[in-house]
C-alpha cells in the first residue's frame, strides 16, 4: 500500500489505474483503496485524500488543469482564487458524469506540460475570461516573476485567431513585469479603463537626501499612487517609516494618493474620480479592455 501512495505522491497526488499498474500491483490499488489510503475520483482514477484538488478533477475528467487554477499552480498572482478548479478538456471529449470532482470545464486544444496548461496559454487564457484587473494582475506576476518571457507571450498573442483576439492582444501590450503586487495591478487597471494616461510602475524619486519608489507614479505631474494592502503599517516602526517617507515625498513636490484594497477593488469608480481630479483628466470607459 505504501508503493500506491508513494506512486501517487510522485504523479501530484493522482493517476490513472493504467499508470499505477505500470510499477504497482492491482491488489495493491485494491487494498490501498479499502484502507482509505487512496479514493476513487472517477473509472480509473485514483487519487490521495489530500491530493491537489485542480489536479485531481483534471485527471479525472481527462483533461488539464486550466484558467486560474494553471496560473495557482505555475505560482502566479491571483485577485480572487477560484471556487472550484477549472479543467480544460479537447474539443471532442465528453464530460465524465462518473466523476466525483467539481470543477469549471472548457473545452479546447491546450497546450500542456504535466497536465497543466503552459504558463503562456494559462496567461492567455485568463486575459480571455477575466475583467482587465484580475487579468493584468496575473499577466504583470507572470512577467514579474519571469513565469513567461515578454517577447514569447505577445508572439503568442500575435498568433491568436477568433473571439477576443484584440481584446487579448491589447492587454498583453499593457502587461508589465515592474508590477509587484496584484493590488498594484489592479490599481493601473482602473487608470486604464477611465483613459487616465501618463503613469508607469515603481516610479523612483531620488535625490542625495532621499530616495523611495511609488507604486505608481506620473513623472510630469509629480502625482504618485500607492496601493496599500493588509500588510501596510504593519509595525509602528513601518508607520513611522511610512509617515516620514510621505512627508519627504512631499517636500520634493510629489502629490500622493493612498488607496486601500476595499478602495481599489470594490470602489473603483471613485479611485478613477478622485485621480481624474488631481491630474485634470476626465475619466472615460475603455469598452474595449472589459470582459466579454
Amino acid at each position: 500500500m505504501a508503493e500506491v501512495v508513494e506512486v501517487l505522491s510522485r504523479r501530484q497526488g493522482s493517476a490513472t489505474f493504467a499508470e499505477l499498474r505500470t510499477v504497482v500491483s492491482g491488489r495493491a490499488i485494491r487494498n490501498a483503496l479499502l484502507a482509505g489510503q487512496v479514493r476513487r475520483t472517477a473509472k480509473g482514477v485514483y487519487a490521495l485524500p489530500k491530493a491537489p484538488t485542480a489536479m485531481a478533477a483534471a485527471r479525472s475528467h481527462g483533461g488539464v488543469v486550466s484558467y486560474q487554477s494553471a496560473a495557482q499552480h505555475w505560482g502566479m498572482k491571483l485577485i480572487t482564487e477560484p471556487l472550484i478548479p477549472h479543467v480544460t478538456l479537447p474539443p471532442t471529449k465528453a464530460k465524465r458524469r462518473a466523476s466525483q470532482e467539481r470543477c469549471v470545464l472548457h473545452w479546447a486544444d491546450a497546450p500542456a506540460l504535466d497536465d497543466v496548461t503552459t504558463p503562456i496559454r494559462t496567461v492567455l487564457d485568463c486575459i480571455r475570461a477575466l475583467p482587465l484587473s484580475e487579468a493584468l494582475a496575473i499577466a504583470d506576476s507572470a512577467l514579474h516573476q519571469e513565469i513567461v518571457d515578454a517577447d514569447d507571450l505577445q508572439t503568442a498573442a500575435a498568433r491568436l485567431r477568433g473571439p477576443h483576439r484584440r481584446r487579448i492582444q491589447r492587454v498583453v501590450a499593457l502587461a508589465d513585469g515592474r508590477s509587484e503586487s496584484v493590488l498594484e495591478s489592479a490599481l493601473r487597471a482602473i487608470l486604464i479603463e477611465a483613459g487616465i494616461d501618463g503613469f508607469e510602475p515603481q516610479v523612483a524619486v531620488r535625490d542625495r537626501a532621499f530616495s523611495a519608489r511609488l507604486d505608481l507614479g506620473h513623472r510630469a505631474a509629480m502625482i504618485g499612487l500607492e496601493a496599500d494592502g493588509f500588510e501596510h503599517h504593519s509595525s509602528r516602526r513601518q508607520l513611522i517609516k511610512d509617515c516620514r517617507r510621505g512627508v519627504n515625498l512631499t517636500l520634493r513636490g510629489w502629490r500622493v494618493l493612498r488607496f486601500s484594497w476595499e478602495d481599489v477593488i470594490y470602489d473603483a469608480s471613485w479611485v478613477a474620480a478622485s485621480v481624474a481630479e488631481l491630474t485634470g483628466a476626465p475619466p472615460l470607459t475603455n469598452s474595449l479592455l472589459r470582459a466579454a
